[in-house]
């Protein structure tokens, strides 16, 4: 795994303009049958948009949207990718998952590697320079997770302490770019998992990523009644299904989100997900989807 430290002043200046370029302007089961399926527009036998099997990357460490548990895929991504699945005529069997990292998602796609990939994937312009989404199929924002005895409350307490986020993620870069006036030492990881293990063992301060990822690990047994989101979220995530540019499945994607929410589908997967965390979906949601496939 690759570690990697700097000062978070220096880093402003070399990330400026790919955080300009971000889109945040403005990530249970459904009870679809095979009937269902095709009155919701979901692609004919035979007509299935990746062929005849498809390949969906996730991320398999974050506990509550995307983690690999004995051979299990769980979290809300999974759910959401299985259901977009099985309402374009894939079943399960069908399905072959692959682990995403953030710093490899836009590769993947456009090598082929995978055919869609749902893992907490914020819509950015810099990214859709090679990637398209469908989505969004759910809005979150930045938070900062912290010990239960923390003072720090957000993220203007962080000047002088120390924070960990991912190697090429959006909170890294929007950390660096809007909070470069703070003395803030960030170390970047490959994984939110390394990074929770760093704050367990108080090599850092705080952790920061999408609030809903915060809220996934600190729901786990394991670190059950020693950390805290501190609930001061600083941005809007719109959380994307990616796809290659060249895939004609964004527009039946986007419409299979918008009737996931209609049927109340997305709110059976957030609670099953994540209810145990006491976490609800801010009022930004349900979102719009549209927009942002390749072409719009």
């Amino acid at each position: 795994m690759r570690t990697t430290t700097y000062r978070v002043a220096a880093l402003a200046a070399a990330t400026a303009l790919a955080l300009a370029a971000c889109g945040d302007n403005g990530n249970g089961d459904g009870d679809s049958n095979g009937d269902s399926t095709a009155e919701n527009g979901a692609a004919a036998e035979g007509d299935k948009p990746f062929g005849d099997t498809i390949t969906i990357g996730t991320k398999i460490d974050q506990p509550g949207t995307g983690i690999l548990i004995e051979g299990e895929y769980k979290g809300m991504d999974v759910d959401v990718a299985k259901e977009i699945a099985e309402r374009l005529g894939y079943s399960e069997d069908d399905i072959t998952w692959q682990e995403s990292p953030t710093p490899q998602r836009e590769d993947m796609l456009v090598n082929g590697t995978v055919d869609m990939i749902a893992a907490t994937y914020s819509i950015t312009d810099e990214r859709k320079q090679r990637v398209q989404y469908a989505g969004p199929y759910f809005v979150a924002g930045q938070d900062l997770l912290v010990k239960n005895d923390s003072d720090i409350t957000g993220p203007e307490d962080l000047d002088g302490k120390s924070l960990c986020s991912v190697a090429g993620s959006t909170p890294a870069e929007r950390v660096a770019e809007e909070y470069s006036n703070l003395d803030i030492d960030l170390s970047t990881y490959d994984t939110y998992t390394l990074c929770m293990e760093a704050l367990a063992a108080g090599r850092v301060d705080a952790l920061t990523t999408d609030d809903v990822i915060l809220a996934g690990y600190a729901a786990q047994d394991q670190w059950a009644g020693q950390f805290k989101v501190t609930g001061n979220t600083f941005s809007e995530e719109l959380f994307g299904i990616g796809l290659n540019q060249d895939s004609e499945a964004c527009e039946a994607i986007n419409d299979i989100i918008t009737e996931m929410w209609d049927d109340g589908t997305m709110e059976d997967i957030i609670s099953e997900n994540l209810g145990p965390a006491d976490y609800e979906a801010s009022d930004a949601n349900p979102p719009s989807p549209g927009g942002h496939c390749a072409g719009d």
